[in-house]
């Protein structure tokens, strides 16, 4: 069966389209990393948007359930990936019972949300004691640099490396990893061969509205997850932040 993608918003990044294919990558290379976490678990991915995050997940955890406030995007992750369990839910008050799931992943959705203490504060309700709350998001000094409000229209709060940390134990969790996501060698070089920034050369694009240059285009399919690094040098330098927090 053909499922037509999601379309381009903004709001959600989606596979299969060239143009988007630095931000899918960016995305994939945290999930790849995460995943060890989730194996032989039963995972709630909390905001699954187009579903290809949890349908990575399924590889290699029991059970995953795929949760998305979106009625469209619920019902194209459950068309799309007919191996997950797609329910429909306002993750403000996670449809789960306390104490229920080994793993709540939330990858690129917590700057989303209004109330990120209330979000926190259910993950630690569903999660069993010792499971583990995986999560990422763009880190605010590079993603928004000297402004109090987000570029992005769809992000209601980003958060810096320190500010991600407090919330997670103010929710009453550990953190066990802070780290950050970073461009590796191939992406240098592609900020160099792009005037600085590949990231600022394709806003440029989208901005303006115009034609991708074949070069920028090519460059920007060309992305693979390997060309990113996480490590826990130098955070409020990273692009997006990655953190492992556990239950007690």
């Amino acid at each position: 069966m053909t499922v037509e993608p999601l379309p381009l918003t903004g709001e959600r990044t989606v596979p299969g389209i060239a143009e988007e294919n630095y931000w899918f990558r960016r995305h994939e290379a945290a999930y790849l990393d995460l995943v060890r976490h989730c194996v032989g678990a039963v995972v709630l991915e909390a905001g699954c948007g187009e579903g290809y995050g949890a349908a990575l997940i399924a590889g290699h955890a029991a059970r995953v359930v795929a949760l998305d406030y979106d009625r469209l995007t619920a019902a194209h992750a459950h068309r799309a990936y007919p191996e997950l369990a797609v329910l429909r839910g306002n993750l403000a008050s996670l449809p789960l019972r306390d104490e229920s799931v080994d793993v709540v992943a939330n990858l690129q959705v917590i700057e989303h949300l209004w109330d990120q203490e209330g979000f926190l504060a259910e993950c630690a309700r569903v999660l069993r004691p010792g499971g583990r709350l995986l999560v990422t998001t763009p880190n605010r000094i590079t993603f928004s640099p000297g402004r109090d409000t987000p570029l992005n229209p769809f992000h209601t709060r980003e958060l810096a490396p320190a500010e991600l940390h407090e919330l997670l134990v103010g929710a009453g969790l550990r953190v066990e990893l802070l780290a950050g996501l970073r461009h590796g060698p191939a992406l240098r070089a592609l900020d160099e061969r792009f005037g600085g920034s590949i990231i600022d050369a394709q806003v440029a694009v989208v901005v303006d509205g115009g034609t991708w240059p074949d070069d920028l285009l090519a460059a920007v399919a060309s992305v693979r997850s390997e060309d990113f690094e996480i490590t826990t040098d130098d955070l409020d330098a990273s692009l997006d932040l990655v953190a492992v927090a556990v239950r007690p």
